[in-house]
């Protein structure tokens, strides 16, 4: 199987987040069998789940390839084509996952079914995760499957986010918040009779505001290197989601908002949420007196990844990057999940984040081939030091 025809099978499987993608991974894990890999599948809930797969001597620190095998919904964006369907046109390959980040999936699969797995001298892991676009929910799952079974991973890890094949040894974390803003429902023809959960959650946007403009003035003590390689030089707050009231003629008791907060390498996404929590009390605190109150809390973390400078890894992947130097990602991936295992991770992979979670998100040609033959050389000199 060529990497254009395991990429068309795995665009085809809609493996949206909120959809259940056991067919792709018993897609996978087939594969893997077939080249000679011992395979475990872990369910975490109906319809989800990992997969792992090992070759070589264990407990020989060789190498953990890692890709997620969910992609982002495509309602409401203007596809020029099926988004399930592998459509070339030209040097580019159009679908839902192609570039993020089933074009990894499909060069790896190729790769390993043509090298002599059988004689490796480390270890070869691969772990295809679950929910990654959400949460990186399924590398966490993992961790605590693996501590259960009492498997460990390679020191190393290539995670083939789309990068353009630039190295990429940190990226920021995304710690989901939710607050909570209560007030007393009325009639909205007697607001004095109520306090508007609405109108507190407006108060705490506001002191959202003004904490970022804290944050983006504030030094970072982060390496140098890394916040040059950063579009965004420092931790963001995005309010992505607000949910309030029930009826037009009615003063609201309850407004959710979900907060997002990209903490960057280095940093712990609970440090800041512990400003983001006393701003909430002062607000609340403000608005007691009329009935009302907020709260905040994390609904779930997936932490950053920084990865030190000039691991085995790096030096592998030098010779095919489209830069010397192990850079920044913008974007969060499970390498922060692994790190908290000891893993070292570098994100590197076909296709640009740029064109992924958009319409007529598309991979081109030459990379999904070039990523075959990096996979290949890697593993080979990684895992097969005598070849």
């Amino acid at each position: 199987m060529d990497p254009l025809t395991a990429l068309a099978d795995l665009v085809a499987f809609p493996t949206v987040s909120d959809r259940p993608l056991i067919a792709l991974a018993a897609w996978l894990a087939e594969r893997a069998q077939d080249a000679g890999m011992r395979v475990e599948r872990f369910e975490t809930s109906p319809g989800k789940c990992n997969v792992l797969a090992r070759i070589g001597p264990q407990d020989t620190d060789g190498l953990l390839l890692c890709g997620h095998m969910d992609v982002v919904p495509v309602a409401g964006q203007d596809w020029s084509s099926d988004p399930f369907h592998l459509d070339r046109r030209g040097d580019r390959l159009y679908g839902r996952g192609a570039c993020d980040m089933k074009a990894f999936l499909a060069a790896t699969t190729c790769a390993l079914a043509e090298l002599p797995l059988q004689h490796l001298d480390r270890e070869l892991v691969l772990a295809w995760t679950h929910d990654e676009e959400v949460g990186c929910h399924g590398s966490r799952a993992l961790l605590r499957q693996l501590d259960q079974v009492g498997g460990g991973l390679p020191s190393l890890a290539l995670i083939g986010e789309p990068t353009n094949f630039e190295m990429c040894r940190a990226h920021p974390g995304h710690t989901t918040l939710k607050i909570t803003c209560t007030g007393r429902a009325a009639h909205s023809s007697r607001p004095g009779l109520g306090t508007s959960a609405v109108r507190i959650a407006a108060d705490i946007l506001d002191a959202l505001d003004r904490l970022q403009e804290e944050l983006a003035a504030e030094d970072q003590d982060v390496d140098p290197q890394i916040l040059d390689a950063l579009p965004t030089p420092y931790p963001v707050l995005n309010c992505g989601q607000i949910h309030g009231g029930t009826a037009v003629n009615i003063v609201p008791d309850r407004c959710e908002l979900l907060v997002g907060l990209r903490q960057l390498p280095g940093q712990s996404g609970h440090r800041i949420f512990n400003r983001v929590q006393a701003l909430v009390d002062s607000v609340a605190l403000r608005w007691a007196r009329q009935g009302g109150g907020a709260s905040a809390e994390i609904l779930q973390e997936a932490p950053a990844l920084l990865t030190p400078a000039g691991t085995e890894l790096e030096r592998l992947l030098r010779p095919h990057a489209s830069s010397d130097k192990a850079g920044a990602a913008a974007f969060a991936t499970d390498g922060g999940n692994l790190a908290l295992a000891g893993v070292h991770s570098i994100v590197f992979g076909p296709g640009s984040i740029d064109v992924a979670h958009r319409a007529d998100e598309y991979v081109p040609v030459d990379q999904l081939w070039t990523c075959q033959r990096v996979v290949s050389d890697i593993v080979r000199r990684r895992c097969m030091p005598m070849a």
